[in-house]
């Protein structure tokens, strides 16, 4: 019997409630301001999916099983689970579609070539799908899970949010057969490791280079870390990657960004809410997921200098004029720096969980049945976390 599970997916992203905690580590407060997920630990392949019109599989079974068990986060609802009980929240949100299918955590497409294991680089449909699904297929895919899965997670639950965990569990060895550390916290963007500023031609350059240094406070980063330290566990940060730009922690920081500008710009400015040219900016700056075609071809035409049909020529000027209001709002106010030092600016960290930790695997890396120091551990985990967590905001927030 294969691990996955042959399912229409509906909902594609559900919410997993838990059990309440007597004691929780989180103050009531801010208990619904904080959201755990996970995005790599469905085991849904939807029936359209496994097999074409004529009944042919679009993968072979077995190579589908492989790649299923290589790519799923095996463990990590065992730990976003305790994360959650510790804290006293309601439960925590999971993807169901199974990631050797389609990865949310990336940017929507199909992957041109195999790029290798869990590619930094590689769009959200990558091998073997990325080979076996006709363009149609690959469509519906997007605009079936894909969109739906935004719109929950990044409008419906993270829109209001103070603080926002990723729960992923990744292999004991690196390629070179060294040991990884117990824990990885990722909080820095790959493009911003690399070059030292953000990845151009993906988010609209209004976006300050200086926000892709980290994701969530540094403060919040480092409590987790010594807490976990503390405890015994190995933490490394942003190790052995950091975190792809076609991740949710990302694009939910950019978008949250760009929120908050719109916010402060039309405070001031409320006379442009309804102008079609400054709801087409404001579009294309959130579209952080890159689904809308009206955002894309607003950014060639500012950026890339397309050229557009004589008769739009027009309301693209007109968009043009409003950009750079925005844009010159953005520079000549405190925004960039109000949004820095606020108390309020949103935090999204990736955390990394050694596989072996929480998942027993057997000598070929299949994952066996969970046992009671597995579920130990990942509650030990999850109350340092918890705990960790609940200092930051009773504690350490006052120092932001």
């Amino acid at each position: 019997m294969p691990r996955y599970s042959i399912d229409d997916c509906d909902p594609p992203v559900e919410f997993v409630e838990v059990d309440s905690n007597p004691e929780p580590a989180i103050p009531e407060a801010f208990r619904g301001r904080i959201l755990i997920h996970t995005v790599h630990d469905g085991d849904c392949i939807p029936e359209a999916f496994i097999r074409n019109d004529e009944g042919e599989h679009y993968v072979d079974p077995e190579l589908l099983e492989r790649r299923f068990v290589k790519e799923r986060d095996w463990g990590a609802d065992l730990v976003a689970r305790s994360i959650a009980e510790a804290m006293g929240l309601r439960g925590f949100a999971r993807v169901r579609l199974a990631r050797v299918l389609m990865d949310f955590n990336r940017f929507p497409g199909s992957t041109p070539h195999d790029t290798g294991d869990f590619s930094l680089e590689r769009l959200a449909i990558s091998y073997p799908f990325a080979h076996r699904l006709d363009h149609d297929r690959k469509t519906t895919l997007l605009e079936s899970y894909y969109d739906r899965m935004s719109s929950m997670l990044e409008r419906e639950l993270v829109h209001d949010k103070l603080i926002m965990i990723a729960v992923h569990t990744y292999d004991e060895l690196n390629a070179s057969s060294t040991r990884r550390p117990h824990l990885s916290i990722l909080s820095s963007v790959l493009g911003y490791q690399r070059d030292s500023r953000m990845p151009y031609g993906i988010f609209d350059p209004m976006y300050p280079d200086v926000l892709g240094e980290s994701t969530c406070s540094r403060i919040l980063r480092d409590r987790v870390s010594l807490s976990l330290e503390r405890h015994q566990f190995r933490v490394s940060h942003n190790y052995p990657y950091s975190l792809p730009a076609g991740c949710l922690e990302v694009r939910a920081q950019v978008w949250l960004f760009f929120k908050y500008l719109r916010e402060r710009f039309e405070s001031e400015h409320a006379e442009t809410r309804e102008d079609p040219a400054y709801m087409l900016v404001w579009r294309m700056l959130m579209n952080t997921n890159l689904r809308y075609q009206e955002g894309a071809t607003l950014f060639g035409y500012l950026h890339r200098y397309r050229r557009v049909k004589k008769k739009e020529r027009a309301s693209f000027e007109a968009a043009g004029r409003a950009y750079a209001h925005i844009e010159r709002f953005l520079e000549q106010s405190s925004c960039l720096r109000d949004f820095r030092r606020s108390r309020d600016r949103p935090s999204s960290l990736g955390l990394e969980v050694r596989k072996d930790l929480v998942c027993t695997l057997d000598e070929a890396g299949q994952p066996q049945p969970r046992g009671e120091e597995q579920t130990n551990r990942a509650k030990m985990i999850g109350e340092v976390i918890a705990k960790a967590v609940g200092t930051f905001l009773e504690t350490d927030r006052q120092y932001l």
